[in-house]
This record gives C-alpha cells, sequence and structure tokens, in this order.
C-alpha cells in the first residue's frame, strides 16, 4: 500500500509513519523544513517539499497513493494567532481533503479530536454528541470548523473520509499542555492547580495504531472516538506522584479563582509574554471536561488501549533521560520563572479574595 501522511514530523504523524514503515507500506510525506525532510528520511518515508496550505506542493505527493492520512494541525493554547490557526486547522484541512477527492484516493483518514465536542459537562459523550461551542480555544473553535464544515459536507459529497477524534495524547516527545505538567512536577515545582480539568488519557502508539485500523478497517462516513479512561487533573497528579514516589506538590492552587483570574492574565499576556500553563485560554479550561467514550472504535475497529501505569511510567522515563541528558537551557529557566511570578500572584490574589469573604 502506498499512504500519504500530513503531519508526519509531528507527535503522532511520526508514529504513524513508523508504523506504516515498519509493516512494508510506502509512506509519502510533505515537509516545510530541512530539519523536518531529514527527520522523516530517517523514519523511511519519501518526502516532497511541501505545506498544507498550498495545494500545488501537495499534489505530487499525493497522486497515486492508496490512502491519505491528514493529521497535521495548529495547536497553541495561549496563543491568539487564529490567523494561523484558521489558514491551518481550516483552510489546510480543506484543501488536503479536496485534493485527495478529486485524485480518486480510495480512502481518506481526518485526524479531528474530541475537543470539537466543547466542554461535555461531565458526561461521557459518544460519537453522536454535538455542541456548537462556545469554544475555550482557537484550537477548539478552528477544528469545529474543519470537521462540521469541511470534512463532513465532503462526506455528504461521496469523499471516502473516515474521521478518528483522539482526546488526549502522552507519551515520550509529547510537548502538550498535559506533557508540561508532568515536566513541572518531574522537578518539583511545588505550586500545580488543583483543578477539575478532566481529560481523556491514551497513549501516542496507541492512538497512531486507532489511525492505522481506520484506514484498514473504518467505515467511510464514520467517526471514531480514539480515548482512554477521563481523569480529573486533581487526581492525575497524586496519580503521578504514586507512580514514580514523588509527594505531591505542597500548594494547590484551586481552580475556581484560577479561571476568575483569566482575564487578568489576558491582559497580562497582551504586554509580557506568559507561559502556555498561565495563558487566559489554559485557565479557562481548567474547569472543563473533555469525555468522550471509544466504544466504537473498540467494538469495530478492534481498537484498544494499553494501561494507564504502564504508559505514564514509560512517559516519566523518558523525562528523567532528558531532564539528566542537557542542562536546563535558559529560556526553559526564564519560563519556569514567569510560571513560579504567576503562580504567586493568582495564589495571592485568591488569598486576598478569601480574606474578604
Amino acid at each position: 500500500m502506498k499512504a500519504f501522511v500530513t503531519g508526519g514530523s509531528g507527535f503522532i504523524g511520526q508514529h504513524v509513519v513508523r508504523k506504516l514503515v515498519a509493516r512494508g507500506d510506502t509512506v509519502h510525506t510533505i515537509a516545510r523544513s530541512d530539519a523536518s525532510a531529514n527527520l522523516l528520511r530517517q523514519l523511511g518515508a519519501v518526502v516532497f517539499m511541501g505545506d498544507i496550505t498550498d495545494t500545488a506542493s501537495l499534489r505530487p505527493a499525493m497522486t497515486g497513493c492508496d490512502v491519505v492520512f491528514h493529521i497535521a494541525a495548529w495547536y497553541k493554547i495561549g496563543s491568539p494567532d487564529w490567523i494561523q490557526a484558521e489558514a491551518i486547522n481550516v483552510g489546510g484541512t480543506r484543501r488536503v481533503l479536496r485534493l485527495a477527492y478529486e485524485l480518486g484516493i480510495p480512502k481518506i483518514v481526518y485526524t479531528s479530536t474530541v475537543a470539537v465536542f466543547g466542554d461535555t459537562h461531565g458526561q461521557l459523550v459518544d460519537e453522536t454528541f454535538y455542541q456548537e461551542g462556545p469554544f475555550l480555544t482557537e484550537y477548539n473553535r478552528t477544528k469545529w470548523l474543519a470537521h462540521y464544515k469541511v470534512a463532513l459536507p465532503l462526506i455528504e459529497k461521496g469523499a471516502p473520509i473516515v474521521i478518528v477524534m483522539p482526546g488526549a495524547v502522552y507519551g515520550p516527545g509529547d510537548t502538550s499542555f498535559v506533557a508540561q505538567l508532568m515536566r513541572m512536577f518531574y522537578r518539583g515545582l511545588p505550586v500545580l492547580p488543583d483543578a477539575d480539568l478532566t481529560v481523556t488519557y491514551a497513549h501516542v502508539e496507541d492512538i497512531a495504531e486507532g489511525h492505522i485500523l481506520a484506514a484498514d478497517k473504518g467505515k467511510v462516513g464514520e467517526s471514531y472516538i480514539l480515548t482512554g479512561p477521563a481523569i480529573p487533573l486533581s487526581e492525575m497528579v497524586d496519580f503521578w506522584a504514586h507512580l514514580i514516589g514523588r509527594k505531591p506538590p505542597s500548594v494547590r492552587l484551586p481552580g475556581r479563582p484560577l479561571r476568575a483570574f483569566a482575564p487578568v492574565m489576558g491582559a497580562v499576556g497582551s504586554v509580557l509574554p506568559v507561559p502556555e500553563l498561565f495563558t487566559e485560554e489554559a485557565m479557562n479550561s481548567l474547569g472543563a471536561t473533555y469525555m468522550a467514550r471509544s466504544d466504537k472504535a473498540r467494538s469495530e475497529l478492534g481498537w484498544g488501549t494499553r494501561p494507564l501505569q504502564t504508559g505514564l511510567l514509560e512517559t516519566f522515563d523518558w523525562i528523567a533521560r532528558t531532564e539528566q541528558s542537557q542542562a536546563p537551557r535558559q529560556q526553559e529557566r526564564k519560563w519556569a520563572g514567569y510560571a513560579l511570578l504567576a503562580a504567586a500572584v493568582l495564589f495571592l490574589l485568591w488569598f486576598l479574595g478569601r480574606r474578604k469573604e
């Protein structure tokens, strides 16, 4: 089989490329930089220089392929750059899916996200759930547009698209919101949010396998949620402590006052650099629940996830290796300083607010 993969140098994409190559498939990818191109060649892919926002650059790489995996996406919690978010998540998705349909590619796997459901308010939802906002982040908003205004209309026109919808993806190499918290916890930062933010966790290797199963077994026009257990952040931090034998953070910043001061951090972020964990978007998300069940993928695709303990220990082992292999860079120390400063300010505001009650 010959596959075309966008986002092949990304977190999920690398694992999809590696799995496809390992089973003997020919994999075409695109790269915007020499560094990404070199990485993809090391994984065994055939690399074309291109960009998902440029249809002409996609055509040579996609022509003659049996399946397209559109994984590339913009994901920057706290970034106000909605123009770039729309250009990549909406415009790029439109170009990739339309071209694949035009070229007659037999199967197209599109990577959406359970974030398109928004805050499920404690409900464990399935693929039939729908709501149109409110959107806590630009990522959520633009992925909703790509899912409901690009992918689904193309399916209605006859495009052979299968949609996969991961939840929170973790594992070695992760740089997401949760991964940053894990690294801060490993470093012994005494202050972490004690929030009700609840997401569903699945290891990146399992998510990659879900993509390939969707290509091999998924029904055209169907969506498949790829999620593991749903756990509140407050409980997850205690689980981390248990797993690696560390004490939980000595200071837990309550989620409600953190969310109350999100606009303050938004104002600060407009004039000063603010760590992703303390941006207005991130703080607004601290009380949200992104909960979805993967029963359909498990029954129809035969998909499954490894035990959370196994995957998290592997991830902490990777964090330990990367921490030991290089001294903290000046940039990392700067962000850690900003994080501690922001935490101290928020804690002080919360404490003063309680005294007034």
